[in-house]
């Protein structure tokens, strides 16, 4: 056999040799499409996510990694919709069923006013019924909604520097009148000097619903008071009252969304508390409370400086 031909015999040989190569790279590469298909009509299908079992090498290995990352991707965001849509769907259920009542009693009194014997007395009454529970419907919406936007991390709050005076001028004012109809005393302890960044309008929402809290708790001839302290990190502000205090039970709940512990007032919706601490935390800032039965309850704000 001469040199010529044992050549050809070797190119023949490693002609056969590649194309088997070549075909066994085109069946694995087969297996492998396969594989990705089932695994898309997999996930396409809304079944779990199941984990690739292996990777190629090369670029099909990439392939296959970064389509499961981003499924993976996609499925996370599929998810966070999904429980989007169902805290919608909860506001707007919560939203219905606190403006049923008041509306229930808006038509009650609106059928009564069409009473032909009814004096001007009575009809003077149901007027201003109707305008209370119109009034309700009012601040329950504007709660409602700050609230769903503080969840939704949508309320601009913008800080400025102001003193502790300022803003609980701002936070009593408007609760004097309500802690003398109560017969409870409302004391402050403050000082000119100490001052705190903070947003001034939604930090004296935030302390009054609490203060509010506390008088609408307080027995008659109860005291509530508000002390201001600062620290070198952080501005304290305290909300102390002798009033019926919170069960130890019921205290972790306090400042969830439309939680009314017993013995709540009737009229009471149960989002002040919750969205004071919503309003607090989000300026960089925490909130405590302590209580015991028949003693009082302390609520414990601190804001801390930049």
């Amino acid at each position: 056999m001469t040199w010529i031909s044992w050549l050809l015999a070797g190119l023949l040989a490693v002609s056969v040799a590649v194309s088997l190569w070549q075909f066994h790279l085109y069946r694995k590469r087969e297996k492998d499409t396969t594989e990705l298909i089932s695994y898309l009509m997999k996930v396409q299908d809304r079944l779990e996510l199941p984990e690739l079992s292996r990777y190629s090498e090369g670029q099909f290995g990439i392939l296959q990694s970064e389509i499961y990352k981003l499924v993976a991707l996609l499925r996370e965001q599929y998810a966070g919709e999904k429980k989007q849509k169902k805290y919608l769907a909860d506001m707007l259920s919560d939203i219905s069923h606190q403006i049923k009542t008041p509306m229930t009693a808006i038509t009650i009194m609106n059928d009564l006013l069409k009473t032909p014997e009814l004096s001007e007395e009575q009809r003077l009454a149901y007027a201003d019924k109707i305008d209370s529970q119109t009034e309700r419907i009012r601040w329950l919406i504007r709660n409602l909604l700050t609230m769903s936007r503080l969840e939704a991390d949508m309320l601009e709050l913008k800080s400025e520097e102001i003193s502790a005076e300022e803003l609980l001028v701002d936070v009593l004012n408007p609760l004097y009148v309500l802690a003398e109809a109560n017969g409870v005393n409302l004391r402050v302890e403050t000082a000119p000097e100490i001052r705190l960044s903070c947003d001034r309008k939604w930090t004296a929402e935030a302390l009054s619903n609490i203060v509010k809290n506390c008088i609408e708790h307080t027995n008659r001839d109860g005291e509530v008071s508000v002390t201001v302290k600062q620290t070198n990190f952080s501005t304290d502000l305290t909300v102390r009252d002798t009033g019926e205090g919170i069960a130890k039970e019921h205290l972790p709940y306090i400042f969830q969304r439309f939680y009314r512990a017993p013995g709540a007032a009737s009229d009471s919706v149960g989002i002040g508390l919750s969205m004071s601490k919503q309003l607090i935390l989000r300026q960089n800032g925490t909130i405590d409370v302590k209580s015991e039965l028949g003693v009082g309850t302390e609520f414990s704000v601190r804001l801390y400086r930049k």
